[in-house]
């Protein structure tokens, strides 16, 4: 079926070659944008091509995620941070605990007076033995008080965490029941 002479569409020969051509300008678009993988890649087949753009983008996708975590973090710090310049916190004697689980990572944050060691290793004791691992601990000295973040992984379906957030809640009310 070819098109009639003084038919104004054209016929499906063109239309398909101007898709090619179309769809073989937003591959090369699109390939130009991704970063080169390896020396070699020139030599990649569309579909391979098509794939490591795939790629890419998950892997910016994981990255951006990752990052704003960081940023939730770094904003939950810098906000600690200004209460204590302020003088809200300047000379606080009581702790203050925050617990998040993400998937398979359990986050203790603590924070307490200069003298908090004992309740920074009452929490390192509790988590190890509600059967977590503990993955990194880190501390800050901000004026009159320490910043205290513990990761852990949990295993995935435990309620570890729960047991540990209350466990650790228990702590904190008991020594600021004590030192009050």
């Amino acid at each position: 079926m070819e098109s009639k002479p003084g038919s104004s569409r054209p016929d499906r020969k063109t239309t398909e070659r101007n898709r090619r051509n179309q769809m073989k300008a937003l591959l090369s678009k699109l390939h130009s944008l991704v970063p080169p993988q390896s020396p070699r890649e020139s030599t990649l087949s569309q579909p391979d091509q098509l794939g490591q753009a795939a790629n890419y983008i998950k892997n910016l996708q994981v990255k951006v995620e990752k990052m704003r975590e960081q940023k939730e973090r770094l904003l939950e710090i810098e906000k600690i941070n200004k209460s204590m310049k302020n003088g809200q916190m300047i000379g606080f004697k009581s702790s203050e605990i925050r617990i998040q689980k993400t998937e398979s990572i359990l986050e203790v944050v603590l924070v307490t007076g200069l003298d908090g060691q004992f309740m920074f290793n009452e929490t390192v004791r509790v988590i190890h033995e509600e059967g977590a691992d503990i993955v990194s601990a880190s501390f800050s000295n901000v004026g009159d008080a320490m910043l205290h973040t513990i990761h852990a992984k949990v295993e995935d379906g435990d309620s570890s965490d729960e047991r540990v957030s209350q466990r650790l809640q228990k702590i904190v009310n008991d020594v600021d029941g004590v030192s009050s």
